[in-house]
């Protein structure tokens, strides 16, 4: 059978830093109390100039790289975003300009944080399907263009940038100790979307908008949620959390990712987290977790790495690959 395999995988930050100490001047906060609620200390934000397309185009090259490939081997370009560069067209399409592709396809896929899951998922059905053979799936955002900076409850909480993974499509053998994507589940509520949604757009109020948050009712959904797709994939191929080398779950808040993992029984030096040092960047999070967990050798070939994220709808989902 065709796998989804990894090729290449690739980051990008805007050059910007800001701490926590830097909302301190601007809100009613301060380091410890962020970082007491949410366990982070620093985010990247976008300064003029650098867009979701810019960021995204640069993880792009990045993962391209890494994997020896020209962007002409690449046939399809899947963007997880919330933040395009433009109501249309898809900054799939920008990014496929600026890497001078002219063939193949190229779209974007709004599921807010669990964005990169619902696109990782999409490419491997194409994939699998034959409809490409190599697919760019990036998660890039810009989410700081997205807050209300009088809101202490979700200015502090989110940042910028952009991951991206190379997948090709190569035969396995179809079992589960074949490198690429194993399984994946994907599910929605649409009950829930007033916890969590940005309160403008087109055909509403022709702005953007600004994003809000029922924090608590977040996390009250989100272990749950979570362990849901989690246990659907455990069932799907008859493995479990002793058999993951590697829980990379979406960087929302270390206390969400904590309780997952004690919930789930995976061990607390199996996690990769960055959301101390990226916040909540959405859809970028967990490529941008991968990046730097395969960059400096945590993650290596043939490892069993389990991905999950929830975002605003609700939309929730897991994806099981080996590396």
């Amino acid at each position: 059978m065709i796998r989804s395999v990894v090729a290449g995988f690739g980051a990008s930050l805007p050059k910007r830093v800001m701490t926590n100490r830097d909302f301190e001047g601007l809100i009613e906060t301060s380091d410890a109390w962020i970082q007491q609620r949410t366990g982070i200390r620093e985010r990247h934000i976008a300064s003029e100039g650098e867009t979701t397309a810019s960021l995204g185009e640069a993880a792009a090259r990045a993962a391209l790289d890494r994997a020896g490939r020209s962007a002409q081997d690449v046939d399809l370009i899947i963007v997880a975003t919330s933040t395009p560069d433009n109501t249309f067209p898809a900054t799939a399409v920008n990014i496929q300009q600026r890497l001078g592709i002219h063939h193949g396809a190229a779209f974007d896929l709004q599921a807010v944080c669990t964005g990169f899951v619902y696109a990782l998922t999409t490419a491997d059905l194409y994939l699998r399907g034959g409809m490409a053979k190599r697919a760019l799936v990036i998660g890039t955002e810009t989410f700081s263009r997205l807050l209300d900076w009088d809101d202490r409850t979700t200015c502090v909480l989110f940042g910028d940038g952009a991951g991206a993974l190379l997948l090709e499509a190569q035969e396995g053998g179809g079992h589960t100790d074949d490198r690429g994507v194993l399984t994946a589940h994907l599910r929605s509520d649409g009950a829930h979307r007033e916890k969590l949604y940005v309160d403008g757009g087109p055909s509403t109020t022709g702005t953007v908008g600004h994003l809000r948050m029922e924090g608590r009712e977040v996390f009250k959904h989100a272990v749950g949620m979570i362990t849901d797709v989690i246990e659907q994939a455990y069932e799907a191929t008859g493995l479990g959390s002793n058999d993951i080398d590697w829980f990379v779950p979406h960087q929302a808040n270390k206390r969400i990712i904590d309780a997952s993992a004690k919930k789930l029984g995976i061990a607390p030096e199996k996690v990769v987290i960055t959301v101390d040092r990226h916040g909540n960047t959405s859809a970028a999070s967990i490529p941008l977790a991968l990046a730097a967990a395969a960059g400096d050798g945590r993650i290596r070939s043939g490892d069993l790495v389990l991905l999950e994220a929830m975002g605003g709808g609700f939309t929730w989902g897991s994806v099981l690959l080996r590396w």
